[in-house]
């Protein structure tokens, strides 16, 4: 496990207020890096890393999703978990606003706003998943169950 200088980001605060026990894992980065990327610099199996997508609905609703890295979102399977018509992804440009964080630092812990969190069901399958820790070259491994916890998260079937 690489444990770098001490940097605490607001998911960090948050698991700590909670007394949600997890680890950090940093990597030097300035860039965006997608996960598979980032698990192969750290080590780490693919399936327990998890990526956070956030979509909207024609109404304006936003939904955020927890899924594998290497897999894709299913919008029709988003859609029935979220109950509403259709999805969409939000654009890159947008995840600042919406969520308070850069893109390849986007975590559902500790966003603008507490939007719907849909974990994949997979999770379930692991004692530890990997996610986002809200800075770029920062990831936090914890219990799939704390990060259902924390982010109030649904665990369902997301992908293709």
């Amino acid at each position: 496990m690489s444990k770098g200088k001490e940097i605490k980001t607001n998911a960090m605060r948050i698991l700590d207020r909670m007394k949600i026990p997890y680890n950090t894992h940093t990597y030097e980065c300035t860039e965006f890096t997608d996960g598979q990327q980032t698990a192969d610099l750290l080590g780490f199996p693919h399936e327990i890393m998890f990526k956070t997508l956030v979509t909207v609905s024609p109404a304006r609703a936003y939904f955020v999703f927890v899924i594998p890295i290497d897999c894709e979102l299913n919008l029709k399977k988003a859609a029935r978990a979220a109950s509403v018509k259709s999805l969409s992804m939000i654009h890159v440009k947008e995840i600042n606003e919406v969520t308070g964080y850069v893109r390849g630092g986007c975590t559902a812990i500790g966003m603008k706003k507490q939007y719907p969190v849909y974990l994949h069901e997979s999770a379930l399958a692991h004692p530890q998943i990997i996610v986002s820790g809200g800075k770029i070259g920062v990831q936090l491994e914890l219990a799939p169950q704390d990060y259902e916890k924390v982010c109030h998260a649904t665990f369902c079937d997301l992908v293709e």
